[in-house]
């Protein structure tokens, strides 16, 4: 009988085997042993064998409690909680006691479920049966508390426990850095190295997800050397640990240190990690070289490798790496995995408008859609204008009941506010309410945005006293919305309330109270902000910033301090900036420094109609109408078209879109037949008014 259960003791996961073997038992008449039919059971759940498992199971004559552990073990690791519990209640009422493997595995299922209420009964019947100093039983419940979230309770059956081993404390660690607590962390990884309690893997790998900051780049570098003295520096999760902790401390240096002394060591992990710490680092060169190496090497990516490479291609000068990514990924057989082709999207998206018909193709050849999915793409419809097929994608998840989620709502009420659409802006506000997402920062930001550009600002500012106002999201719409609509006080007065309660400060803040001072003249004011913002707020001016004091200084007339202001500026203008320059300009009625600027944004940007359009408006108000008669001209030789303005109405919850010279509309001729209708109206009735002031005379 020996060499039997040697056969199955060591062949637990080779399902031919497990068959042969269960036949010899069968053909000995031997599967009547309560051993041997224990290790054959616990073999097939290994193999996530359940079904002959259980029949197995039943067919055991004389089931001991191994018997009942091993199928309580077989449905926690299957990730069924539910059964798992059901055989501990046959257990009991079978008579069979629990032991200290019976509560350790029942409490792995509950504390990988969440479920709270499950534990406490559990730890009830511990209690009950003197198994609370188990280290098994004991440990198994303070990881179950920690991973609910309940780490006082964690920490007291911790301080019950005469023996600890090191499963005991890495479990109460792993739970205080969950709540990222660093005080308690570190003070138990103090004690558990002065008690000589061994330190391993579940040590080390939770503790350095703490070190985020340079603050703790110190910190970083005497746990990394206590993981060296360990002998666990070769160890792979604790390897990509300190990967991942030498970049968040800011160090890329020790970081691709760490990763080089691996050698083979690594593993498709570790060269993630590097490949993020690059990213995060803004080495886009060194990680697509990683990239490859890593291949050349023999590590075929996986879907973290791609997401990450993809993602990191939003700008527009790396577009051509995205779409060599997009080919690679076709290549290889993985674009039609869900994240890989979200990724991909949310690239294309994010880019120009030019890119969406890509991440329109990608959209619907994929098969298997998240919510991810959706919302990438009503995101990208809504970001690049293009509100009406944000709506009728919007539709199309509602009428699929694809999960909505605050993304959702504040993607399409963006668009809401873009066409203008109130009736249709109030309905899915309704929606969001009926949803539960209202109290949302960004659907509150939304709602902000889309009632005051439908020039409704106090329900936006209804929205605003309704929300959280925790951060400086919801914040920084209500200031815009007073700014556009020429309330600049109102803004300033509500940076004070945001300095008072403590917000935090952001560069688009800064925007907004700078686009307030440019509304209403402060001139004084907004250069004052601009040049104390590094020093009183910590955030360093950008180029919005200095765009938003350009603008502020031409529409009070100061050019010269305007252009003064652009030459001074510490980094190179950008077509944004000129074009501000440009427009005041205009303002101001200097041609030749709006032909200089302007020959500088054409050498640039020479299809670019924006300049175009700046230049004739300047020479109209001028009455030049040669010059514009020549701009014409070039812009018809190079090809360069206005891009037409929209105008938007909403008649009885449908909209009606029009631009100049548009005979486009279903309902045409009715339009122009009431047009003339009122034309004619009208001119009767200066008629009268004319008619009536020369009888007065």
């Amino acid at each position: 009988m020996t060499p039997l259960r040697s056969i199955i003791e060591t062949s637990v996961s080779a399902l031919p085997t497990l068959a042969t073997t269960h036949s010899q038992l069968i053909k000995l008449g031997t599967i009547g042993d309560t051993f041997a039919a224990n290790n054959l059971l616990g073999g097939y759940l290994k193999s996530r064998e359940l079904r002959i498992a259980l029949k197995l199971f039943d067919e055991i004559p004389q089931k001991d409690t191994v018997s009942w552990n091993s199928l309580i073990a077989g449905y926690v690791n299957y990730g069924d909680l539910e059964s798992a519990w059901e055989v501990l209640i046959c257990m009991k009422r079978c008579g069979f006691f629990f032991d200290g493997y019976t509560f350790g595995c029942i409490l792995k299922g509950v504390a990988s479920n969440d479920c709270l209420f499950a534990g406490q009964q559990v730890h009830g019947n511990i209690v009950k049966m003197g198994y609370e100093e188990n280290v098994y039983s004991g440990s198994a419940l303070l990881d179950m508390y920690a991973k609910c979230g309940r780490v006082v309770d964690a920490h007291k059956c911790f301080n019950c426990m005469p023996d600890r081993n090191s499963v005991s404390w890495n479990a109460l660690i792993s739970g205080y850095v969950e709540t990222d607590d660093h005080v308690n962390s570190f003070w138990l990884f103090k004690s558990m190295h002065r008690e000589g309690v061994r330190l391993d893997d579940g040590t080390f790998s939770p503790l350095l997800t703490l070190f985020d900051s340079p603050d703790f780049y110190k910190l970083t570098m005497q746990v990394h050397c206590t993981i060296i003295k360990h002998g666990m520096a070769s160890d792979s999760s604790v390897l990509n640990a300190t990967i991942s902790a030498y970049s968040e401390c800011g160090s890329i240096k020790d970081a691709k240190g760490v990763f080089d002394g691996a050698g083979g060591e690594r593993d498709i992990v570790s060269w993630n990690a590097m490949l993020a710490a690059c990213l995060e680092h803004d080495k886009r060169d060194l990680a697509f070289n990683l990239f490859t190496e890593m291949q050349i090497l023999g590590f075929q990516p996986d879907i973290y490798t791609y997401t990450s490479m993809i993602s990191s291609c939003f700008e527009e000068e790396v577009q051509n790496q995205g779409q060599s990514l997009h080919a690679l990924v076709i290549k290889r057989g993985v674009e039609h995995l869900t994240p890989i082709s979200n990724s991909l999207m949310a690239m294309f998206t994010g880019s120009t408008s030019s890119h969406m018909e890509y991440a329109i193709t990608i959209f619907e050849n994929l098969e298997f859609k998240d919510q991810v999915s959706w919302n990438s793409m009503l995101t990208g419809f809504s970001q690049h204008g293009f509100s009406e097929n944000a709506l009728k994608l919007f539709q199309i998840m509602q009428s699929g009941n694809v999960g909505m989620d605050y993304y959702a709502f504040s993607a399409v009420l963006r668009s809401c506010a873009d066409m203008a659409t109130l009736q249709l802006g109030q309905q899915i506000h309704a929606l969001a309410i009926r949803s539960g997402f209202e109290s949302n920062e960004f659907v509150t930001s939304s709602l902000v945005v889309m009632y005051s550009k439908c020039g409704i600002i106090a329900d936006a500012a209804r929205s605003f006293e309704t929300s959280h106002k925790l951060n400086s999201v919801t914040w920084n719409s209500i200031m815009f919305a007073y700014a556009q609509d020429g309330q600049g006080h109102v803004v300033l007065k509500l940076f004070c309330q945001m300095r008072k309660t403590k917000v935090k400060l952001d560069h688009i803040t800064f925007v907004a109270v700078l686009t307030a001072c440019s509304h209403i003249g402060l001139v004084e004011e907004g250069y004052y902000f601009l040049k104390h913002m590094e020093s009183d707020y910590g955030i360093s001016p950008r180029m919005e910033h200095y765009a938003c004091v350009i603008d502020l200084l031409g529409r009070a007339g100061h050019l010269k301090e305007a252009e003064s202001l652009v030459r001074a500026m510490p980094f190179q203008p950008n077509a944004m900036v000129w074009k501000t320059l440009l427009g005041a300009c205009r303002l101001c009625g200097d041609v030749e420094l709006a032909l200089e600027v302007a020959n500088l944004l054409l050498e640039s940007e020479p299809y670019e109609h924006c300049t175009y359009v700046l230049l004739c408006d300047l020479y109209g108000h001028l009455r030049r109408w040669d010059e514009i008669a020549v701009l014409k001209r070039t812009m018809k030789e190079k090809g360069v078209k206005k891009v037409p303005g929209w105008s938007w109405i909403e008649v009885q919850n449908q909209l009606h879109a029009f631009k100049a010279d548009d005979h486009s509309h279903t309902r045409n001729e009715d339009i122009h037949q009431m047009l003339r209708r009122l034309t004619d109206d009208i001119a009767h009735l200066e008629i009268s008014y004319d008619w009536g002031n020369s009888m007065d005379d």
